[in-house]
This record gives structure tokens, C-alpha cells and sequence, in this order.
């Protein structure tokens, strides 16, 4: 199943994917729809009698999540991202935390703003569709809602300013997120995918999900031990090597430059850098 959330004349409004187009749900966004009871139901319903069918062409994508939700980020989580950065493997995650208004549309430019060094970061996120406390890893498994694509784009000058990360990785929707859910059921129970990243078209980044340290019930798990995980909150669980902070010498992107994000079964991000 791939839910979704789109633009419309009143707002954002949810969506479930069909063979031929999009049946919109009585939801702002995915993350409303995961916190209501029975929402698989409501789903099914809006599925059998579907008041209207918006066409896949006419659908005008908005990130998948819009409402206020935890969204909190795993860095230096693939062993050759780590490498590369001139890092030991850790004993623990490293995270860090994103407000909602960083995130963005699957085709929505983002703002390079006040950074001469935005770089790119191809991203696995997983949205949470069960309230998660103390959980062990078998019962943050079963909560996943499911999975979609996400590009970390980072302000590297802003983020080496200081030790802490987070002014770097909190520019107003510099973080595309989309261009849909694709629900857990869809996959085994710990499935891999693949995560690639382009540059103006040129394959800067490519890496496997088996190869992360943490998997994504290992971090819900982890991250449930000392906050409360609801419905809608997203986790972006680190990117492969090849960004440009890495690069000899470092590269950046700049405005007029696209960044592409694809990740295999899940879709595919496209955002210009502007000014």
C-alpha cells in the first residue's frame, strides 16, 4: 500500500495509491491518518467507494509527513560513510533531532539560504505507526508503518561552526521526504533496499541497507528507551558513503545544481538547490 499526502486548494490532505491514481482520505497528512484508530479500515473503506480518483499526472506530492511530529535522525550509520569521515564504528547511535518545518516535498527546491556548503545525504527513513515505549527490537519491528525516501541536505559550514550538529541540519524545508509511504507489509521482516544519490545525474552514492550498524528496529528500539515514539514520527537511519563533505576535495552543491534520491521499491526525490 503507498500512502501519501498531497497539495490542495484548502491545504494537505491525505491519499492512498491505486493502479489508477489517488483516493484522498480524511486526514492533513500521513502522520494524522497513522494516529487514528482503525485507520487500515478507513483506508479499505475510502477504497471500496472512492468519492473521487485524482490522476497519478494531476496528484501534486507534498512530503508525506506535514503535522507536528518527533523526526530524529541516525548519523554515521553506514560502515563506509563512518570510514570515510575518518570515524570509528560506534557502540551506540548518533542522533539528533529535526522540528517538522525542515521537511519538504519529493519535487520542492530547497534553499541553500546562508550556507556555501550544502551537501547531499540519500537517506532511508521509516515512519512509526504504533506508540513505542521500552520496546525490545522485535516490538519496535512490528510497529513500522513502513518506509520511504529522504535526503538529509546538510549546511556543512553551519554544522562544523560548533560540536553540536544541529544548526547544520535544521534549515527550513531543506529535507525532502517522500514521494509516499510504502507500508511494511509490502516487504519481509527485515528487508534491505537500496540507496543511491545523484548529482546533476552523476552517481555520487550508493550503499545497501544491510550494511547499516543499526538497523531500523534497532533504532526505534534504542530511541523508544528514552523518548515516546508515536504514529507519524520519522527516523532517517543515515546515509551511504559519497557525500561531498567526504570527497577529495570536498565538494558541494550549489544553486541551479539538482540532487536525486532513489531508493529501489520506494521511489524517487528530485529537488533543486536555489538561492
Amino acid at each position: 500500500m503507498k500512502l501519501a499526502a498531497l497539495h490542495t486548494d484548502g491545504g494537505t490532505q491525505a491519499a492512498v495509491g491505486t493502479d489508477s491514481g489517488w483516493v484522498p482520505l480524511p486526514f492533513a497528512d500521513v502522520a494524522e491518518l497513522l494516529g487514528a484508530d482503525g485507520w487500515k479500515t478507513i483506508v479499505a473503506s475510502a477504497l471500496d467507494t472512492p468519492p473521487e480518483l485524482i490522476p497519478d499526472d494531476d496528484a501534486k506530492f507534498t512530503s508525506i509527513i506535514t503535522t507536528e511530529r518527533k523526526v530524529i535522525c541516525c548519523g554515521l550509520n553506514y560502515s563506509d560513510h563512518i570510514l570515510e569521515m575518518g570515524r570509528d564504528l560506534p557502540t551506540h547511535p548518533t542522533l539528533f533531532a529535526k522540528y517538522t518545518d525542515t521537511l519538504t516535498g519529493p519535487t520542492d527546491a530547497v534553499s541553500a539560504g546562508a550556507s556555501e556548503a550544502v551537501d547531499w545525504e540519500a537517506e532511508l527513513a521509516v515512519v512509526v505507526g504504533a506508540r513505542l515505549t521500552q520496546s525490545d527490537r522485535e516490538e519496535a519491528s512490528s510497529a513500522i508503518a513502513g518506509y520511504c525516501v529522504a535526503n538529509d541536505v546538510s549546511m556543512r559550514d553551519w554544522q562544523k561552526r560548533t560540536l553540536q550538529w544541529f544548526q547544520g541540519k535544521n534549515f527550513t524545508a531543506s529535507t525532502p521526504l517522500g514521494p509516499w509511504l510504502t507500508t511494511a507489509d509490502e516487504f519481509g521482516a527485515d528487508p534491505h533496499f537500496t540507496v543511491e544519490g545523484w548529482i546533476n545525474g552523476e552517481r555520487v552514492q550508493y550503499g545497501d541497507t544491510a550494511t547499516l550498524v543499526f538497523s531500523p528496529a534497532d533504532l526505534l528500539s534504542y530511541i523508544s528507551t528514552f523518548t515516546l515514539l508515536r504514529p507519524g514520527d520519522v527516523v532517517l537511519t543515515g546515509t551511504p558513503g559519497g557525500v561531498g563533505q567526504g570527497m577529495q576535495p570536498p565538494r558541494f552543491a550549489t544553486p541551479g545544481d539538482r540532487i536525486r534520491t532513489s531508493i529501489s521499491g520506494l521511489g524517487t526525490l528530485e529537488n533543486a538547490i536555489t538561492v
